[in-house]
């Protein structure tokens, strides 16, 4: 590993000021991915700049119903707070999903949504990859690819991102408020991660040297009937392999409406436009619920060793739904 400086930063300002000093410093949350890929030499910062203890770690409800979650809130935290349960409780159980409980207890918000791809090309310095070294080649694509993306790939990478978290933000249209040197800005979460194309070096729409600050929720009554599944090679700790958020609200038979996002099986959260859009006014049973899972998986292009992650996801939403519909009966 590379010898490293330590500042704790005591405001948001003075943050950013250490970060824009240094063009070699990164900040530094829970630290549950950084320093791990810091032991790799993937990621080689000579400063972090540690953000833990600004004034971030508050949930809140505003007086609109949003939901707001500063970025330094942990996932333990924020996947036991009574309101995220009651009224998003797919979030809830996203959180819980992802990790371990000693992981969660570190991690925070905004480092979850910031985290990098597992692909193990990505994090093997010997080997080449775009994301980490642009232009170098994508061995995944006639290598080992069995968990990658099959939705929104390209010939220049086919990894997805392993946040648990951010499917379930996704599918509620969360928004990320940031500081930047140019002041304070927000990106909606359907605009915070970059198409992967041709540059798939370039992850997120964040300004150079910004600080992620929050997230905001907004209200979404159709979030208290909602759901996340996550299917992975084992029943213990491990990233999904296809993973569903869904929420619906079903009135005289009828779908009214219905929120679905997908994860690990895109680079970035996938939210299920195509399909909403299919359900929407459709006879709330398992034919409809079939026909808009292949509706959205119509766009996919899975590789040799991953074309199950179709059959799995149309399965994962056929499955989900109808046990929504089942409990919103009861």
């Amino acid at each position: 590993m590379r010898e490293f400086t330590y500042q704790r930063a005591s405001d948001v300002s003075g943050a950013l000021a250490l970060l824009d000093a240094d063009p070699d410093a990164r900040f530094l949350g829970g630290g549950t991915n950084l320093v791990d890929l810091m032991k790799t030499g993937v990621e080689r910062p000579g400063r972090l700049v540690d953000v833990r203890g600004l004034p971030l770690d508050r949930i809140e409800v505003a007086d609109d119903g949003t939901l707001h979650i500063g970025a330094t809130v942990t996932n333990s935290d924020l996947a036991a707070h009574p309101e995220v349960r009651r009224r998003y409780p797919a979030l809830a159980q996203a959180v819980l999903a992802g990790a371990s409980g000693q992981l969660r207890n570190m991690a925070t918000v905004g480092g979850n949504l910031l985290q990098r791809t597992r692909c193990g090309y990505f994090t093997d310095v010997t080997k080449p990859c775009n994301k980490r070294v642009p232009g170098s080649g994508c061995p995944a694509i006639e290598g080992e690819h069995r968990n990658h993306a099959v939705l929104g790939a390209s010939d220049h990478c086919v990894a997805v991102h392993p946040s648990d978290m951010g499917v379930a933000l996704t599918a509620f249209d969360a928004v990320v408020s940031y500081r930047s040197a140019d002041g304070p800005g927000e990106l909606p979460l359907s605009e915070f991660y970059l198409p992967v194309g041709d540059t798939p070096h370039l992850e997120t729409a964040l300004p150079p040297g910004a600080l992620i600050t929050g997230v905001s929720v907004p209200p979404a009554p159709v979030a208290a009937l909602s759901r996340y599944r996550k299917v992975r090679e084992r029943a213990s700790y491990a990233f999904a392999i296809g993973s569903l958020a869904a929420a619906i609200d079903v009135r005289d038979g009828a779908v009214h409406e219905a929120r679905l996002a997908f994860g690990a099986v895109a680079s970035r959260p996938w939210r299920a436009h195509a399909a909403e859009r299919a359900l929407t006014g459709a006879p709330a049973h398992a034919d409809s619920f079939a026909a808009a899972a292949d509706a959205e998986l119509a766009a996919a292009r899975p590789l040799p060793q991953n074309g199950y992650k179709v059959t799995l996801m149309r399965n994962l939403v056929v499955a989900v739904l109808t046990e929504l519909c089942e409990e919103a009966a009861r």
